[in-house]
Formats: structure tokens, sequence, C-alpha cells
């Protein structure tokens, strides 16, 4: 606790975005759930809830740890309430629902919101001002909530009131469930409660804290009601701390809720560290843009620690999901290359080269598992691609010749003489994969036995995307000095491709050739045709395509999964598991998916002014979806029918990843720093 006497500041720096809510922004309850914030600590725990410290989720939480980093994330501390008492007033600054209907609406005292992205709240009541910082220690699983405030004109009285808990991040708990236990310790408490699980401690520098040991039966979480889920949670009240004021006294007052032991920590200290860390990164990354800093920042939270390894992985989304390989391999240019997080970028690349089996990268590491599951067939050819991004970015042939090109080539010669999940290349040329029953394209949704979009067979992003690798797999082999082993193949591949998959009267790509017949289902896969580095389409072929996309998919935030004009089409994502998986690849539309349209809108076009111009205007929503959902960040998924409400998950990796590589790319024109030097070095090679 330390004595102040300067005024509240909520800003971010100079030359920090911040983002600024104030009351039209939390009118009702309703609308001030809808803006969720969200702070994570490198090894996969993270804090979330919403602008007005309401939790509408079970994921809602001021510390979720990731007991074996990522992984094993489990919700220790749901929330922390304040109540300030002056004179014969009591301000109640709690915002909750309860399933009896009765609502806490301590909103109404909250002044502004600043989100940079660490969160700042000030309220403001009678003649009183409390400031609320919330952030995490890098590293560690410890949630550090910093309080600054300016008393009035008489004596008053903190109660801060935690609500904790001890569960799987995906789960809820029930009264009674857990045996809490309470220790005291200096500053606070050690709760412990499941077996085989961490203590948390509690600790706040100023005050005392007084132990009770109740429980606040039914916590309404609104968002599950939506997901069709169970809403209601009992949390565990150990105890209060109460911290007193005399008039006119200010104060900062650091509470840290850790698994670790720690003592003496000093709030204000930690928070400059977190910032200066945060700065470094958008120094290092080197971008003046406001957008493109703050998607810098963005960029960091998926970036994490794996145990396992001692490398560095990826984070798909929070707050639900796991490191998953494809998003991984989609996500690593603009997440570590284009930020210029080159070696994040090395040890990413060599964690999952290190777990390919017959040629398969990890679909996902999943918690419970000892082994990670491989249902996917485009995350190792992502994976090349991944790694042909890395070489024009670094030009660094040393770490490919000795980590990658063996992982390359043996997804090559796997794929090419057939694989587990029916990965073979066929005698055309083509790829093949799956059945009916397996899902492994990245339309992989599936509910018990229903297999929504099976795409089996020949796919067509994933056919641009072996082309591509046989491409990247020839080029890495000549800059090696070693013989293009398949220099003839790739027009063997583009040949079959323009046979069995261009629609001449449409002018577009089939969906996927099976020897059933074609799929003519418009859906945004074909784009990758035409954004890849090495494609097979002609100019005016991919002119079509993205024309095609751009009037049947398009839509603000992203790209739909499938036609509107399609009779299968689902225009909103919501309601329970089979309602919204059935829509999640049938009309849902995805942010990810805006990088490749704006590099093949680009590149079809001859980078023209005019294409330019409108790039620029593909790009301009985001500065304002920065604002929505999860705030600094971008959505996984939006509605396919307008006004495109966002989905799924708060802050997504490779929606992240890729509106920043194609704005840098392709907007601000900021080229790989390592391309010219390959191009170079092939040139040289191939004389």
């Amino acid at each position: 606790m330390r004595q102040e006497n300067r005024p509240l500041v909520s800003n971010g720096g100079r030359g920090q975005a911040v983002y600024f809510f104030g009351k039209n922004d939390w009118r009702t309850f309703e609308q001030g759930a809808q803006k969720e914030w969200l702070v994570t600590n490198g090894i996969g725990g993270y804090a979330s809830g919403t602008i007005i410290n309401a939790n509408t989720r079970k994921y809602h939480a001021l510390l979720t740890a990731a007991l074996n980093p990522p992984g094993w994330r489990m919700v220790l501390l749901s929330k922390l309430d304040e109540r300030f008492t002056a004179g014969d007033c009591t301000y109640n600054l709690a915002a909750n629902e309860h399933k009896s209907g009765f609502s806490e609406l301590g909103f109404v005292h909250l002044q502004q919101v600043a989100i940079n992205p660490i969160p700042t709240f000030t309220y403001s009541f009678g003649d009183i001002f409390l400031e609320k910082t919330v952030f995490m220690v890098h590293g560690q699983n410890t949630s550090v909530v910093l309080y600054r405030v300016l008393n009035g004109a008489e004596p008053g009285l903190l109660t801060l009131t935690p609500m904790v808990n001890c569960r799987g991040h995906h789960f809820m708990t029930s009264a009674g469930e857990i045996n809490f236990t309470q220790s005291k310790v200096k500053g606070g408490v050690m709760l412990a409660s499941r077996e085989d699980m961490p203590s948390l401690l509690l600790t706040c520098d100023a005050g005392e804290y007084i132990a009770d040991g109740k429980w606040f039966n039914g916590m309404f979480y609104a968002a599950e009601r939506e997901r069709g889920e169970n809403p209601y949670e009992d949390l565990y009240l150990p105890g209060v701390f109460k911290i007193p004021f005399a008039a006119g006294e200010s104060k900062t007052i650091t509470v840290v809720a850790s698994t670790a032991e720690t003592g003496g920590l000093d709030g204000e200290e930690l928070l400059r560290a977190e910032k200066n860390r945060l700065k470094e990164l958008v120094t290092k990354a080197g971008y003046r843009d406001h957008l493109a800093r703050g998607l810098v920042r963005a960029a960091d939270a998926f970036i994490v620690q794996r145990r396992s390894t001692g490398k560095k992985t990826v984070i798909a989304g929070y707050p639900w999901f796991a490191d998953w390989g494809r998003d991984a391999m989609i996500a690593l240019p603009g997440l570590t290359l284009v930020t210029g997080r080159f070696q994040e970028a090395r040890e990413i690349l060599d964690t999952f080269a290190g777990h390919c089996q017959k040629g398969l990268l990890p679909n996902a590491f999943f918690d419970g598992l000892a082994d990670p599951v491989f249902n996917t067939v485009d995350a190792s050819l992502w994976f090349v691609n991944a790694v042909y991004k890395y070489l024009v970015y670094t030009a660094d042939l040393e770490f490919v010749r000795h980590n990658l090109y063996d992982t390359v080539k043996e997804i090559i010669d796997w794929y090419m003489k057939g694989t587990d999940y029916d990965i073979v290349m066929d005698q055309d040329g083509l790829l093949s994969a799956g059945s009916p029953c397996v899902q492994l394209t990245w339309m992989d949704a599936k509910v018990d036995d229903w297999v929504v979009t099976p795409r089996h067979g020949k796919a067509v992003e994933i056919n641009a995307l072996w082309y591509n690798a046989i491409r990247v797999f020839n080029l890495l082999s000549v800059l090696l000095g070693r013989d293009a082993l398949y220099a003839d193949l790739p027009d063997k591949i583009k040949a079959s491709f323009q046979q069995e998959f261009w629609d001449e009267s449409g002018g577009y790509l089939y969906d996927v050739v099976t020897p059933a017949g074609a799929d003519s289902s418009v859906r945004p896969n074909q784009l990758l045709a035409a954004s890849l580095p090495y494609s097979m389409l002609s100019r005016e072929q991919a002119v079509l395509v993205v024309r095609k996309v751009w009037r049947e998919l398009y839509v603000t935030y992203g790209i739909r999964s499938l036609s509107p004009w399609d009779p299968s089409y689902q225009g909103v994502y919501r309601g329970d598991r089979l309602r919204r998986d059935g829509a999640y690849h049938q009309g849902t539309a995805w942010s990810w998916l805006i990088g490749p349209f704006i590099t093949a809108y680009r590149r079809a076009h001859n980078y023209s002014a005019d294409s330019l111009t409108q790039a620029r205007l593909f790009v301009a929503p985001f500065r304002s979806q920065l604002r929505d959902h999860g705030v600094g960040y971008i959505s996984e998924i939006f509605d396919g029918d307008e006004p495109a409400f966002p989905r799924g998950c708060i802050a997504q990796a490779w929606g992240v990843a890729e509106v920043l590589r194609a704005y840098v790319e392709d907007v601000l024109e900021i080229q790989p720093p390592g391309r010219k030097k390959i191009k170079e070095l092939e040139g040289g090679k191939n004389h």
C-alpha cells in the first residue's frame, strides 16, 4: 500500500492506443455485458470479464491459472466485488445477476473504462473516486488488482469480497462440492481446496482480512444460457478485506491472487513492468500506424510457453481453445514474423516439427491426453507454408537446413505414398483425404457422429496448399544445394487442378471433387488458390474467384463459410451446441479469411492503386471491431447475416494474425525483409 497525492490517471502512455468507454456503453446491464476485456500471462492463463465487471460466462474470472502450461486451466478467483461506506452511505459497486432475477447494478457508478489492453475502471460516487486496474504477471499464475482511491470529506471503509473457485474453466461448481479450508497469512489468506490442486493465495497490502466462509448461490451467466449451457453457478466467499480511509485520504492498494508464494509485491511496479514489456514488443515491430500497433499487442496474448517442450506454442483463441496445429501455422506469420519475433517463430516451428508423425502435424493438444491428436490434413501443409514465410522474413537458411527441411520432406513423402486418414496423392497428382465419418479440413465441426461439413475427397484448399507445398519444397531443395526431386510434379498438379476444379460457366472453383462428382457449393476455400505464395490460377481466373467471393461471401468483418443463396445456409450462429455447430461452417463468417481475401484481391488486380484503395476499405472496419466483443482483439466469427454480430471466441489467434499480416503486407505494402535475398539466392542457384 502506498500513500498517494497525485490525481488518478487512466491512459496507456504516449503512443499507445487506448480504447475508452463511457456511460453510453452501459446504459443497460445487457448493453454493458456485450464488451469484454482480456489479459493473459504468457503461459496459457488469463483473466477476463465485461466492461461493467459482471461475469456473464463461466470463463470470466480474475485468475484462470494454467497449471500445466498452456493447459489444465483452472478458475481460482472468479470475482472481487467492492463496496465503499462513507458516513451513512454505502455504495455497492458490484455488478451481478442472480438466478432469482435480482441484479446488482454497481456499474451505475462506473464513469469510464480504458483498455490498452490492460483494463482500468474508474468509479465516481459521492465525492469519491475509485480506480481499479486488472493485469497479470507475465510467466506466472498471478493476477493483480490495483486500486487507487481518492476519498471524500468523510472517513470511509472499502470492503473487498473475493468469490473463489477451483474448477476446470469448462465446468461449473455447486455449493458444497468443494471443501475449502483457509489459513491466515501475512496480508491475507491461503485457501486450499481440491486434492492435488495448488492453494490460492489472496493478499492485500492494506487493511485487514476477516474470515467468514459461505456460499454465493445462483450466479447467473447469460452467455451460457444463450449457448444452451447450464447458466448457474455457486461461488465460495471465504471472507472480506476491509481497508479504512481517513477523510480526504488517497491510497494505492495492491491485491494479489496467485498459485505461488508471493510476498511484498508492489502493484505499481508490476504494472509498469507489464506496460514496458508490451511497449517493447510494439517498438520491436517498428510500426507507427495505430492499427498495426494495436494488433501487435493483441498478437502477444496468443504466444505462450509450453512446459512439455520448453518452447513457445500458440493458443488458438480465448477463452476456451487450446493450441491447435492448423491455427498455429496459419497464425504464425502474423503473430511472429510480421511482429519481428523471429525467435518465437523458430520455437513454434520446432515445437510442431518435433511432434510430426507419418507426415502429420498435431491437430490439437488436449488436456487429459498423453499425446496430441492428428486428425487434420492441412496442418502439415500450412506448416510448409509457414516455413516459406519464415524464410522470406528472415533469410535464415541455416535454421531451415538443420531444423525444418527434413520435416518438410517427411510431409511430402508421406502425403505422396499415403498416410493415416486416407491421405494420399492420386495418380493425377491431386491430394485426396478422409472419409464421410471423419472431418480433416478446417471446416471440422462434428456433433457426436454427425460430421457437419465432411468434405472428404479432393478439397480445393487442400490441393492449393499441396501445390504450394511442392513448390516450396523444390525451392528449399535448390537453396540448400540439393536436387529438386519433384521438379515436374507442380505442372501435373496444376493441369489436373484446372481440369477438375474450374467451373468455366460460373467463373469459380468447385469446393470438393469426389468420384461421385464435384461439390459446386460456393465457399471461401477457393480463396487460398489465389492467395498462397504459389498459385495455379491465371490472373483472369483469380479476378473471377475474388469477385465471386466478394459478391456472395463477404461481410464487414469476415468471409462467410457458405453462400447465402445455398439452401444449407445458416446465417445466425447461436443456440445450443447442435445449432451452433450446424451453422459453424454453413454460413458463419470467419475473421481470419479476410487475410487471404485481401491478399488475393491485391494480387489478382496486379497491386494497382485502385486495388490498394479498396483494400484499405476492407481493413477499415476492424478499427471499430477492436472496440467490440473482446476489446483490443478480433473475434473468431460473426453471423453471416447482417449486422454480422460477433460470436465465438472474443479473441482469436488467426483472426488477429491474418488481419495484421494482410494489413502490413498488402495495405501498408511493407514487404518481408528477407524476400529480396531469397530471390537473389534462388536466381543464383538456377543459373
